[in-house]
């Protein structure tokens, strides 16, 4: 496999360097440089240092100013760095330049969330989602990758004249066909994937995708919920799979819950792109519940950036149920809510506000109790008298988890549930 370059094997110390454009305030670039380091930090890679250089026009040779650019070098020498991290997408020839003048390993924001997500993924899809990002992202970076690239294939039969074929064009090459075979096998795992849904189809139970800035506590969320028993931890991206489990909710509906990989800013589009097949939960789901980190002081900027993701999925119209997590912690307090004390986010005019700890377990019973309400409305509750000799017709309801309350009668089951279109061909000639 051809990667972006071979790092050095023994990174150790890194220099973090952000960027502040004209349209960038400061707080927006101390921010993002602060979740930078922790970026690099799950690399475990260690932050010896931050600067933070002001562009008006960025510069072709290294998006900054020779000056700037020297300044820095010379800083990330004095602190002994191995590795320049840069919280600006640099383009191949810029990163040339600088590992060129500074002798160290540069890499950047989209670099490093592509190095955590190869070190992350687990199972086939996840795996070949980022196999995916980093060819595409090393395409054009090859240049880099190789001290051998001035070779050339000579030869050839007498109709190819010429100098021969460089080395360049053929490594170009190999990665062209394994970006074609990896999305021919993408393409493969995402049949099977629609094959499952379908089939989870058949037994009709409302879904629900649980969505967020990554490290918000989706998976402890879904585990609180559920039982699952998904890895839980206190890392950026420590899950990228989506897991589906079932919920039984209040009043006896079931709910299937998707926990689904973690947002973060500035992602790197080889991994919207790559992830959609994964993020496509959110999409079908009839009911997103979007998690944030209420200890958090940058809130309000996760939440924007899952729904720009959301809006760039197509996703932005479903309905959604806000879930400020972590409120047991004392950083959380007063997080979910504006000057005025109402909630900051709603949907459909009605708050869907909740304020939980899914490590705790409080503020969960309101949120389940309004799931179950949002599904009241979204289906039609009716009731229904099935025979005694159709009671195969109750147990297909009872598994799709549409019964909200079963009576046995002289005549019949009392059935009163929320039936979804799939069904009512089955139960239309019972009703009451």
């Amino acid at each position: 496999m051809i990667e972006v370059r071979e790092k050095p094997k023994m990174v150790e110390r890194a220099l973090l360097v952000g960027v502040q454009t004209p349209t960038d305030s400061a707080e927006l670039t101390s921010q993002l440089l602060a979740e930078l380091a922790e970026l690099v930090n799950t690399l475990g890679i260690a932050v010896t240092g931050s600067t933070v250089a002001r562009v008006r026009t960025p510069a072709p040779r290294f998006f900054l100013g020779s000056g700037k650019a020297a300044d820095i070098i010379a800083e990330a020498k004095a602190l002994g760095c191995d590795c320049l991290v840069f919280d600006v997408e640099l383009s191949p020839a810029q990163q040339r330049n600088w590992e060129s003048v500074s002798g160290v390993c540069v890499i950047d924001r989209q670099e490093v969330i592509l190095d955590i997500f190869s070190e992350r993924a687990r199972t086939r899809e996840a795996v070949l989602q980022v196999a995916l990002a980093r060819a595409e992202h090393s395409l054009p970076r090859l240049k880099n990758a190789w001290t051998h690239l001035s070779r050339q294939r000579g030869g050839g039969s007498v109709t190819q004249r010429g100098e021969g074929e460089a080395q360049i064009e053929l490594d170009s090459r190999m990665v062209r066909q394994r970006i074609a075979r990896l999305k021919r096998e993408l393409t493969d795992v995402v049949r099977h994937r629609d094959t499952q849904r379908k089939l989870r189809e058949r037994v009709p139970v409302p879904t629900a995708a649980i969505v967020g800035y990554t490290n918000a506590g989706k998976s402890t969320l879904l585990n609180a919920l559920t039982g699952a028993g998904v890895l839980a931890e206190d890392k950026l991206f420590a899950t990228l799979d989506p897991t589906t489990r079932q919920c039984a909710l209040p009043s006896g509906q079931k709910i299937l819950l998707t926990d689904t990989v973690g947002f973060v800013r500035r992602l790197p589009h080889q991994l919207v792109d790559a992830f959609k097949a994964t993020l496509e939960e959110a999409v079908v789901a009839d009911i997103l519940i979007h998690v944030l980190d209420a200890s958090n002081p940058e809130v309000e900027q996760h939440a924007e950036t899952t729904l720009a993701v959301l809006k760039e999925l197509g996703a932005v119209d479903k309905r959604v149920l806000t879930v400020y997590n972590k409120a047991d912690c004392p950083a959380a307090a007063g997080h979910e809510h504006g000057d005025n004390g109402s909630p900051r986010y709603g949907a459909n005019g009605k708050p869907d506000t909740f304020r939980v700890s899914a490590v705790t377990g409080g503020g969960l019973p309101a949120l389940t109790e309004r799931l179950d309400d949002v599904l009241r409305e979204q289906l039609d509750v009716r009731e229904f008298l099935i025979p005694h000799e159709r009671y195969e017709i109750v147990a297909r309801l009872h598994a799709a988890g549409v019964v909200r309350h079963e009576r046995a009668e002289d005549d019949g089951i009392h059935i009163v549930g929320s039936i979804p279109p799939r069904l009512e061909g089955l139960v239309q000639r019972f009703a009451v």
